[in-house]
């Protein structure tokens, strides 16, 4: 079983896992990474560059760990209201 699980259905999803717990771990640390970063960079610091280029990178790390999982939410829910609407149609249609 590898450490991100990348597939999920969307009942799984919404539980609470290992990559959400990472995800929240890493979403305060990139944030002042990139500000920190992008002040210092501003200044035309070296290091500047280095904390911002390090928090972009770990945005990106942060995006591929938690967007499967919120992928598979939408696709739920997507498939909740085309049939809530679908129900919607029929009772306005009166087709029960």
């Amino acid at each position: 079983m590898p450490f991100i699980r990348r597939e999920w259905t969307p009942k799984e999803a919404e539980e609470w896992t290992r990559e959400d717990t990472l995800a929240v771990i890493i979403s305060p640390l990139v944030y002042v990474l990139l500000v920190v970063g992008t002040a210092l960079a501003v200044m035309l610091r070296w290091y500047g560059f280095v904390i911002l280029g390090l928090g972009v990178i770990l945005m990106l790390y942060m995006i591929w760990i938690i967007n499967p999982k919120l992928s598979s939410v939408s696709e739920g829910y997507d498939k909740k209201q085309k049939e809530y609407i679908d129900a919607l149609e029929r009772k306005i249609k009166w087709e029960e």
